[in-house]
């Protein structure tokens, strides 16, 4: 990924945050020769060694995938940035955005109880703190012949790179001025941006 330095993100924990903030993920290999893509959800366990995912069975990017150097890429808060909202004319138009890339080498999941649990933690971190759904309650030969249909994995972590472009190459005025108007803005990504851009608020250097 292209990373100027002043979007670099240097503190891994602020990456392991947006990991498990925007988990919905996309994960691109080669299959037959070509890039093949699945957008998924992946967790980070809690040693921060690996992503835990499941393909659909049909989905025939697993059956290729080991010994290959995957990439996961989860997306961030994003949005347009107006020239407008700057104190000149003399602008372009940009796009704000955080996104974390993730480079290692996928692991099947080929242990029953190990895909199990895999599961239980990804109903665990979705489901509401109070939902009356738990796999512990679902019939044992019902649920053992769903597990057939997934193919657990996981993909080990050798490189993270990290990337928030937040108007940094921009003045504080024209920091400010673009968290103003995003401020204005009610879509989430744009609230989210200019909670992001506040807390990172930094002269150009």
């Amino acid at each position: 990924m292209y990373i100027p330095s002043h979007f670099e993100i240097t503190d891994v924990s602020v990456a392991y945050k947006i990991i498990k903030e925007n988990s919905f993920a996309t994960l691109f290999s080669q299959h037959d020769g070509t890039p093949f893509a699945t957008h998924l959800p992946l967790l980070l366990d809690n040693n921060h060694m690996h992503l835990v995912g499941h393909f659909a069975r049909p989905n025939p990017q697993w059956k290729d995938i080991r010994n290959q150097s995957v990439l996961g890429v989860f997306h961030g808060p994003h949005c347009y940035i107006s020239p407008s909202w700057y104190e000149t004319n003399k602008a372009v138009p940009t796009w704000n955005y955080v996104t974390v890339h993730v480079y290692g080498e996928v692991e099947l999941i080929d242990n029953e109880d190990e895909l199990m649990a895999s599961l239980n933690d990804m109903v665990l971190k979705y489901e509401a703190p109070n939902s009356s759904y738990s796999l512990r309650d679902i019939d044992p030969g019902f649920l053992s012949g769903l597990n057939k249909g997934v193919q657990g994995f996981k993909l080990k972590i050798n490189r993270i790179e990290g990337k928030a472009k937040l108007s940094q190459n921009h003045s504080i005025q024209r920091q400010e001025l673009v968290i103003q108007q995003l401020e204005k803005i009610q879509n989430t990504d744009e609230q989210r941006i200019s909670s992001l851009m506040k807390q990172n608020l930094r002269p150009l250097s």
